[in-house]
């Protein structure tokens, strides 16, 4: 055996290892790509060089923006309004209360541009007022960490920052953020679809009428005014006014004067609170870029995504059985590792597996079905980390919330499967732009 043979076997063994013994992520990609560069001969200098490369890039600038805005948000409440809004839209049928979940998932996370945070910002609120009408509280958790999913796709996402980093510039960021809009409204749009007929199946109750006269202009103001960040990334990047790192600074100012100059629900005197909390997000995110990018430069020098390809191409050469395959895959490791170093990872794995001829996808696709897929991650045992802070929000077990999410994972993979088969879905308004 030569010393490739032992250099993939440490890369791939000891981190499998070091997960198991609950490392955490970031050591056990950094410790294993450095004992396969010793076992290899490789200089620990290019390793080095390979994680000041991944995190030296203009386009992840986007990030700590996205970041810092979906923080503000937080701090300043603006899921309130976006509550108050989606229940001014569906609260009154019957499982008003379900829609209004995930109604106002759609259009925070598209403004957050994160599940965790969806799931704790507005978990906080709509859980509770569902298990008060009498929903299930399991049910409640399970459908608030469901839609979360939504935060990843619709824009602002930095993970489609991430994947567009980790495709090598085969993609932008703009045609990223465009691309995951459709795919997640449509995720919206099968859940409530699914809590139609749960609703009249279990007779959920109907919701309250409520007497919005007077206030409804008022809502529909408080509404708009969080929503124009969706506008301006969306509208920003889509007409060329600005690039996609540039959007999200203007977005980030924006959420900061409408968070403490107009409407005035947070004190300016706890911003620093809100930086340390950001700073402390990045520091994560950041870490796990530059530690996965050297874990992949190392698999890339062991041709190890040569080999995956040709073990793949091998099994069959039917582009639908591929998909399948790979969809499979993706769903199986998120559920044991987080997002942002699966992106990381798997990108120069997979990307040219599905961009040669036998299967022919565009990177853009594949962008949206890989996060997609890693999104059902974050809501699925054991490391599903929108799931745990669903839980710990709703107060419910992790076992009987898994088991009442059921009905929504075959939605969501159901959903995610007509985005597989079906490109128009994420390449139209990239294509339009």
């Amino acid at each position: 055996m030569d010393t490739s043979f032992w250099a993939t076997l440490v890369l791939i063994g000891a981190f499998f290892v070091l997960m198991m013994l609950r490392v955490p992520i970031t050591f056990s990609l950094l410790l294993s790509t450095l004992g396969s560069a010793l076992i290899s001969g490789t200089n620990l200098s290019v390793m080095v060089r390979q994680m000041v490369d991944g995190a030296d890039n203009f386009a992840l600038l986007a990030i700590p923006f996205f970041i810092l805005m979906g923080e503000i948000m937080a701090e300043g409440g603006m899921s309130d309004k976006i509550v108050e809004f989606a229940k001014l839209a569906v609260g009154r049928f019957r499982g008003g209360l379900a829609y209004v979940n995930v109604m106002d998932s759609m259009f925070f996370g598209g403004i957050s541009g994160s599940a965790v945070a969806d799931v704790s910002s507005l978990g906080s609120i709509v859980v509770p007022m569902m298990k008060k009408q009498g929903y299930k509280a399991e049910f409640a958790v399970g459908l608030t960490v469901a839609t979360a999913c939504q935060g990843v796709l619709i824009p602002p996402s930095h993970n489609m920052v991430i994947y567009a980093l980790a495709a090598g510039g085969t993609v932008t960021v703009g045609n990223m953020l465009i691309g995951g809009l459709l795919p997640g409204i449509m995720l919206g749009i099968g859940l409530m679809v699914l809590c139609f007929f749960l609703a009249n199946h279990y007779d959920f109750p109907k919701g309250e009428h409520v007497d919005y006269r007077g206030k409804r202009s008022k809502i529909l103001l408080g509404a708009i005014a969080p929503m124009m960040i969706f506008v301006i990334i969306m509208g920003g990047v889509g007409a060329g006014v600005f690039t996609a790192t540039e959007s999200s600074a203007v977005a980030c100012v924006y959420t900061f004067i409408i968070t403490y100059i107009v409407f005035g629900t947070a004190k300016i005197r706890d911003f620093g609170h809100v930086l340390r909390r950001s700073l402390k997000t990045l520091a994560i995110v950041m870490t796990l870029i530059a530690t996965a990018k050297a874990f992949a430069y190392m698999m890339t020098d062991l041709r190890i995504p040569d080999q995956i390809a040709a073990a793949l191409l091998a099994v069959t050469n039917s582009k639908f059985v591929l998909l399948l395959l790979i969809n499979a895959l993706l769903l199986v490791l998120g559920f044991f590792m987080d997002m942002a170093p699966l992106i990381m990872i798997m990108t120069p794995i997979l990307l040219p597996v599905v961009t040669s001829p036998a299967i022919g996808m565009h990177p853009v696709h594949f962008g949206v079905m890989l996060i997609f897929n890693l999104a059902v991650g974050l809501c699925t045992p054991p490391v599903g980390s929108a799931l745990y802070v669903g839980c710990a929000v709703g107060k419910t077990t992790l076992e009987a919330t898994s088991r009442a999410m059921l009905p929504m994972y075959f939605t969501m993979v159901a959903v995610l499967l007509i985005v597989t088969f079906v490109p128009a879905i994420s390449l139209w308004l990239p294509g339009l732009i």
